[in-house]
């Protein structure tokens, strides 16, 4: 049985972290522990592959001597789940085989090995979960061993702060799961999921739920206000895990809300997919600004993550909206755009940061300021990293285009809304959508272009090679993969389709049946789309393009300067820099958005010294919602202090009072 392969290499994956643990000293172990897992994850994406192609229905639960005593714990796979261990297992087999040769390089292994299995095990457990205390175990065993990837290199300040904000908003995602699973149990104490679905729940509960999902979940996921910890734990992290967390842990969250608010739950009102879509919009609009200022790549990639969470939550908001309106096959197609989207993005962010630790590997720096020129010395790594900013950019042909494409597709389905706050917000969701996907490009033009092109600004991007043969064929079997699933997505919208059906009662058409492998999201007179059309006009056109040139140019050769920006001095400071990239964009959204404060210092007259210009920025969600908390946490505990010196006496004291207070409260 499937359920039954699927969590015995659970266990052997729980098992080989004990082996990290013990072997962790020894050169051997990085490869036992990373081939062990790649060989583990890629048992259990067969598994879910072939569940999910061959979709008879849902297996049969199966019920471990463990957890609660009256239900144990219960584990099931339905599409659901099985489409989400697709996601999981394919992004920690690419992780695993990419850390075959950049682990080589971890100085300090027995901080990563022993957690780097338990982390996959526990996103694996909380897919699979079908009760709400299993449930509850995975997500904090998966929390607890990311919290520890992070701060696997705790020497540095920076990263033992990020581990120990993450592990607050950890553990504050947690402690709204647990509200929103004892809400949806109810008096009666049905923790499985099935009880559940079968509950009664008064007409105030669903709202709640609603919030408490978002902030749980949203909190994991990187939904703004809640994302504060995915620029400070992504860059502190390992490469490898970084891709993991991003990639794959960001989408175990959208597991997570899709699960409670589109199955357990059974579907809140239209209003529901009102505030969903409001915070994926402003989500995603956020992210890539923020993004757009950062000169450090990995976290430019992590705030690019939270972007990207914004359009899986516009596509969940739009599912909720027209599934509570009826309209079955509007609902299919955004939720088949959501989770499209999530696949697509566990596969070019997992590249992307790949592209950064094997630039941070060749140069030890993640500085764009201090790189440039890396595609002469790195020309595999480069046209891998090219193909993940194409993807990301949502460009045709490559994957990221297809989901966003019908993210639009479905928004174009909001006139047949009867609610004139649907129809008001919908299309001013697509306006924020649309700019998203155009600042996102510009920021890959600058994150591409300043890394890899012009001329290295320091000796160690001058001094960069290419790195192993395991991380490169991880980043270009990625690249490809990402080129398949933009010119077939058929594949992968059929393969939704017992997802979609599960969730919304409806499905997308057939697609692998269209002519030309074209995909039409509702019918062929309204819109489709051939990616394969695309690629090939493409690919044709830079082919004729170059034998013309070829064939026509002159052949004579005239040498002379290249243009230097006025300056004869051949330096690489005379280049675009990441900051002067991003300065038009700064200056029309700084003072809204970041309250961004330019400084300009002067030399004094006739001083050959260089002027400086100084750039403040500010994160307002942090300035505004986190820290008056602290501040009143510590006010709080300055006050509390006292309690520490009081005598016996008032100690004795204040335990009665509580005993009272408690007796008046159960006689109440």
């Amino acid at each position: 049985m499937a359920i039954g392969a699927v969590l015995t290499c659970v266990a052997a994956l729980l098992a080989l972290a004990a082996v990290g643990v013990v072997g962790h000293n020894r050169p051997i172990a990085t490869r036992i522990v990373y081939s062990a897992s790649l060989a583990l994850s890629s048992v259990i994406l067969i598994v879910a592959i072939v569940r999910l192609l061959t979709w008879p229905g849902p297996d049969p639960a199966t019920t471990l001597p463990i957890g609660l005593p009256w239900i144990g714990a219960r584990f099931r796979i339905d599409a659901l789940s099985a489409f989400f261990l697709i996601v999981v297992n394919f992004g920690a087999a690419a992780a695993s085989l990419y850390a075959l040769g950049y682990g080589e390089h971890e100085q300090q292994p027995g901080r990563v090995l022993p957690f780097y299995p338990a982390f996959l095990a526990g996103m694996n457990v909380v897919v699979l979960a079908d009760d709400a205390f299993s449930f509850l175990v995975a997500w904090e065993f998966m929390s607890l061993a990311s919290w520890a990837l992070v701060v696997a290199h705790h020497q540095e300040a920076e990263n033992t702060r990020a581990g120990y904000i993450y592990l607050l908003m950890a553990s504050f995602g947690t402690l709204t799961l647990l509200l929103t699973f004892g809400l949806l149990a109810g008096p009666a104490g049905g923790y499985g999921f099935d009880d559940i679905r079968a509950a009664q729940h008064a007409s105030w509960l669903p709202g709640l739920v609603l919030a408490l999902a978002l902030i749980g979940a949203g909190s994991k996921a990187g939904l703004v206000p809640l994302h504060v910890w995915l620029p400070l734990a992504h860059p502190a992290a390992p490469s490898h895990v970084s891709a993991l967390m991003s990639g794959v842990m960001t989408k175990v969250a959208v597991y997570g809300f899709v699960r409670i608010v589109f199955d357990l739950l059974g579907g809140p009102s239209w209003w529901a997919g009102m505030i969903v879509l409001a915070l994926g919009g402003i989500t995603a609009v956020m992210g890539v600004l923020y993004a757009l200022m950062q000169h450090d790549l990995k976290r430019l990639l992590a705030y690019h993550t939270v972007e990207n969470i914004g359009i899986i939550f516009i596509g969940l908001g739009l599912a909720l909206a027209f599934g509570a309106n009826g309209m079955q096959a509007a609902a299919a197609l955004a939720l088949t755009a959501a989770l499209f989207h999530v696949l697509n993005h566990s596969l070019f962010k997992s590249l992307l940061f790949f592209g950064a630790g094997a630039v941070l590997t060749a140069t030890g720096e993640r500085d764009m300021e201090h790189l440039g020129g890396l595609i002469h010395r790195m020309p595999l790594t480069s046209f891998a990293f090219l193909a993940g900013c194409v993807a990301i950019s949502a460009l045709p042909p490559l994957n990221g285009f297809v989901s966003e494409w019908l993210t639009f597709q479905a928004i174009l389905q909001s006139p047949d809304l009867p609610q004139w706050g649907l129809k008001i917000l919908v299309p001013a969701v697509g306006g924020l959508l649309a700019l998203s996907a155009a600042l996102a490009a510009t920021c890959f033009v600058k994150a591409f272009g300043v890394t890899f092109l012009g001329r290295p600004r320091s000796g160690a991007a001058m001094r960069a090679e290419e790195v192993d043969e395991f991380s490169l064929s991880t980043m270009l079997g990625l690249a490809v993969l990402c080129l398949i699933l933009g010119i077939l997505p058929g594949l992968v919208i059929d393969a939704l389709a017992p997802v979609t059906l599960s969730l919304t009662g409806g499905r997308m058409p057939a697609q692998l049946g269209v002519a030309w492998l074209s995909i039409v999201p509702i019918a062929e007179s309204r819109s489709s789309y051939n990616g394969l059309l695309v690629f090939l006009f493409i690919a044709i056109s830079a082919w004729v393009a170059v034998l013309v040139i070829h064939r026509y140019a002159s052949h004579a050769l005239r040498r002379g300067p290249a243009w230097d920006c006025g300056y004869p001095d051949f330096s690489p400071v005379t280049q675009y820099t990441a900051s002067s990239f991003a300065q038009p964009i700064r200056r029309v959204f700084g003072t809204l958005v970041f309250r961004a404060r330019e400084q300009v210092e002067m030399p004094p007259p006739g001083s050959p010294e260089p002027a400086h210009l100084t750039v403040k920025l500010r994160d307002l969600v942090w300035d505004g919602a986190y820290v008056p908390i602290a501040d009143a946490v510590s006010l709080a505990a300055d006050r509390l202090n006292v309690l520490q010196f009081l005598t016996i006496r008032r100690y004795l004291s204040l335990v009665f009072l509580a005993l009272v207070a408690l007796l008046l409260v159960l006689a109440l």
